[in-house]
């Protein structure tokens, strides 16, 4: 079978699941089935497709259908052009999130500062700080023991190891050190409004990065802090 008619088949699959955007979905599903980019795949769209990676592609498709988050399905997610490992045990990054890192780095351009991550997930905020900020260093700190494991990986591909520490202990744990800026992307979502999200995010991401609460203001009205402290938000 050639890779046209995959693509046509694994798209039409997915518009019937409702998935918005079925054609990308199945292009992309494919490019990882055959470890090529998208664009290889699309400029050779006569390519013939062995049984094997049609059966690899099928199981995609399966898990995209019942909408598990693309970025799941790959373990990645593009953030500040670069290419961050992921997996359900961390939230996944926004594009939104990264004007808190294009403000940041404005104001912090060329010094040397000390940062703390609180609910660092996957790293991304920070690493993404410190892959810029040549001089500084900080630590991430998150509840999550799996998240802060995949933290570690990603410090480690970007070589920043040495500059960054993650910690799988709760803001509340945090003492005996001053940092120069606090960023966080915390849960901020009602409690009562997570039924309403869509089942890619309220079915797969961690619900712990997600409940702000019964008003969604938890996390930040339980710790107050005299470092300067920058929250991002995202809808």
């Amino acid at each position: 079978m050639k890779a046209l008619e995959i693509i046509k088949i694994g798209s039409n699959l997915l518009k019937e699941k409702k998935i918005l955007s079925h054609i990308l979905d199945s292009e992309i599903l494919l490019s990882k089935t055959l470890n090529k980019s998208r664009e290889e795949i699309l400029t050779n769209l006569e390519q013939k497709i062995d049984e094997k990676n049609i059966s690899v592609f099928k199981k995609y498709l399966q898990r995209r259908s019942k909408n598990e988050p693309i970025a799941y399905i790959l373990e990645e997610k593009e953030f500040w052009s670069k290419k961050f490992k992921v997996n359900k045990n961390t939230l996944i990054p926004r594009p939104e999130t990264e004007l808190l890192i294009e403000k940041l780095l404005k104001i912090y351009k060329r010094k040397q500062i000390s940062i703390l991550d609180i609910g660092t997930g996957s790293g991304c905020i920070i690493i993404s700080l410190l892959s810029s900020l040549k001089q500084s260093y900080g630590t991430g700190i998150d509840i999550s023991k799996n998240a802060i494991l995949m933290a570690k990986k990603n410090a480690f591909d970007y070589e920043l190891s040495h500059r960054v520490k993650f910690l799988n202990k709760s803001f509340s744990n945090v003492f005996g050190k001053k940092y120069d800026l606090i960023v966080s992307n915390p849960p901020y979502i009602k409690r009562n409004d997570i039924k309403n999200l869509s089942d890619d995010i309220k079915r797969y991401e961690p619900r712990m990065a997600l409940d702000g609460g019964n008003d969604g203001l938890d996390l930040i009205k339980d710790h107050k802090t005299n470092v300067r402290c920058l929250f991002a938000y995202y809808n």
